[in-house]
């Protein structure tokens, strides 16, 4: 097959490097950083440049771009995008990204799937893009309801040949809504908490905890803007819910209830080994 990849950052060069790593499908590619396109070829991450004359030659096109970049580029492209070919994106959001483009992949006779690959660094950039990226990591697919079989097979054909070994199958709206809390709230608590003035003095006190609860501080802010306001109702939910139980927390503070907060403590300790359980079954 012939698969393009529009966006050669961190996701969308990890994706072109596996799939040029592990199969036999032509891979085209193109970016706003010219440079990027030229070194990509250079690799041989890239078999050539996607241009506008290859989109409708394109069996796959995946888009490794922002969500309104996403909706952007299907609108200009629909048109000439190859009839019977599936378009897959990798926006971390779903109703914005999803229903737009359903509605076009239906009147050119494409289809249209969202996707979001679970998984990625704090780092920026095709510098960073590995072909090992998403072995053993998991997919989000948001197929239409009316996809048939074998065309998810084709699709989740060339996910598995990436390294992909779990799939979940979501709507837009259940998509997002645990998106919030899986990816997004982190985001915001990462951001807030590395805010406080004594983390410039964390030299020699700091260890692991800082650096899980720092990580994902180091983001693209524009993106993850773009990100959250997209999504605003079920982020906002989150982040009060958090407030909330983080005023348990100040409470027991407060009040001096060591009791109160080792309960509360207790009932975290608890709910992670649920957690943990349930990710082994």
């Amino acid at each position: 097959m012939k698969i393009g990849i529009v966006g050669l950052g961190l996701i969308g060069g990890s994706l072109a490097r596996a799939i040029k790593a592990n199969t036999a499908h032509t891979v085209w590619g193109t970016d706003l950083q010219r440079p990027v396109v030229y070194r990509a070829k250079l690799l041989e991450v890239i078999d050539e440049e996607l241009t506008e004359d290859r989109v409708g030659s394109c069996d796959i096109v995946i888009l490794a771009i922002y969500p309104r970049d996403t909706v952007e580029w299907v609108r200009t492209h629909a048109a000439v995008i190859q009839r019977g070919a599936v378009v897959v994106d990798c926006a971390g959001v779903k109703r914005a990204v999803c229903e737009p483009c359903w509605e076009m992949a239906e009147q050119n006779s494409f289809t249209f799937i969202g996707g979001h690959p679970m998984e990625g660094v704090a780092k920026l950039g095709f510098e960073n893009s590995r072909r090992d990226m998403f072995v053993n990591a998991s997919m989000i697919l948001v197929p239409h309801r009316d996809l048939d079989i074998e065309t998810m097979k084709k699709v989740k054909d060339v996910f598995d040949a990436i390294g992909f070994t779990r799939y979940e199958i979501a709507t837009p709206e259940k998509h997002d809504r645990i998106i919030a809390l899986t990816s997004q709230l982190a985001h915001v608590v990462s951001s807030a908490y590395v805010k406080s003035p004594t983390a410039h003095e964390h030299r020699g006190f700091s260890a692991g905890s800082f650096r899980d609860m720092t990580r994902v501080a180091f983001l693209n802010e524009n993106m993850w803007a773009e990100l959250f306001l997209l999504n605003r109702e079920d982020l906002h939910r989150e982040i009060m819910g958090l407030i909330e139980r983080l005023q348990e927390y100040d409470d027991a503070l407060t009040a001096g209830d060591e009791a109160k907060m080792a309960e509360l403590l207790r009932q975290g300790r608890e709910i992670k080994a649920e957690l943990d359980r349930e990710e082994r079954e």
